[in-house]
């Protein structure tokens, strides 16, 4: 005869059975893991009633215990005044709040997050998670984009007065759409007449939604800038890169077929990836999308050849952009 089942613990009674401070040390402890600390504190007496080994580690108290001080006695006034201010409004609202406090600790500002609840009619319970080390994090972030951004706006600056009235495209420094077709028409000639192929590329900056508004004209240049700065450092003197458009690039590489295209236009989608690109402190991301067509193999004509690259294009940003698409080779009459 098998063993009947144990019966399921009842909800409202399971922690009397577990034992009530055995189950709230555990509790304790199991946000410590967590790196979360935790007090309860009597409105009425302004006083903590419990806390947990870090808040007695926090404030220097690992021979005596934290229970029984009151904020006066740990920080600053204005500090003290500020916890007390927010404690009053969880009481009082009955609902959980989140919070943010500085706090000068032996001489070093600290910063925490504090989330409160009310527990019962005279009590606060508040979760503390120290976030000094993150936003020092955050502020070497912020120095390092901030240092980023002026050096890439000093080069561009130095590219622009050093390419001045040369006719190449004053954003980029890359050819203009103007002698795109002359160049794509020069290169199917001379690959016809020494019988050697040739790519075209094209890519296509891939633009989020949120920086489509006039507003956003300075992030989008400064992506296209970027775009410029990596197609002149990823192009050989027999090369042609162009700016076709807004934002829109074309590059013939010559003498090269679809797949060692395919390579090197996929190293500059991943240093695309892996450039950091500053606006005001923000690092803005850079992808793109890409549609590569070979001469003679996808088309021998240039209408056909730039047919082919664009529908390679625009289905690299139909999947979802940030990725290449080669040209269909065609076979057959």
């Amino acid at each position: 005869m098998s063993a009947a089942p144990e019966p399921s613990p009842n909800p409202a009674t399971w922690y009397q059975e577990l034992g009530a401070d055995a189950t709230a040390s555990t509790f304790w402890q199991m946000f410590e893991a967590l790196g979360a600390m935790l007090s309860v504190k009597s409105m009425a007496q302004g006083r903590y009633v419990q806390a947990s080994e870090g808040l007695d580690r926090l404030f220097e108290r690992s021979e005596s215990s934290l229970v029984g001080s009151n904020d006066g006695d740990l920080m600053r006034p204005d500090e003290a005044a500020a916890m007390r201010r927010v404690e009053l409004q969880v009481l009082q609202s009955r609902s959980v709040s989140v919070s943010e406090h500085r706090l000068e600790l032996s001489g070093r500002r600290r910063e925490f997050t504090l989330v409160r609840a009310p527990l019962g009619p005279q009590h606060v319970m508040a979760a503390w998670l120290e976030r000094t080390q993150e936003r020092q994090r955050e502020m070497h972030l912020q120095r390092a984009l901030a240092q980023i951004e002026q050096h890439q706006t000093e080069i561009e600056n130095l590219r622009r007065q050093a390419q001045a009235g040369s006719g190449r495209d004053e954003t980029t420094g890359l050819q203009q759409r103007g002698p795109f077709d002359e160049l794509l028409q020069r290169e199917m000639d001379l690959s016809t007449r020494e019988h050697r192929e040739f790519a075209l590329v094209l890519i296509a900056l891939d633009l989020p939604s949120a920086l489509m508004g006039d507003e956003h004209a300075p992030a989008r240049q400064r992506l296209i800038e970027a775009i410029g700065r990596l197609l002149r450092s990823n192009t050989r003197a027999m090369d042609a890169a162009c700016r076709i458009g807004d934002p829109y690039f074309a590059v013939l590489l010559s003498g090269v077929g679809l797949a060692t295209a395919h390579a090197r236009m996929e190293q500059l989608r991943r240093q695309c990836n892996q450039q950091i690109v500053a606006l005001n402190g923000q690092d803005l991301g850079l992808s793109v999308s890409m549609g590569i067509a070979s001469f003679p193999h996808t088309a021998a004509e240039h209408g056909a050849l730039l047919g082919a690259s664009q529908e390679a294009l625009a289905q690299a940003q139909r999947r979802g952009g940030n990725q290449i698409v080669l040209a269909a080779i065609p076979f057959g009459a």
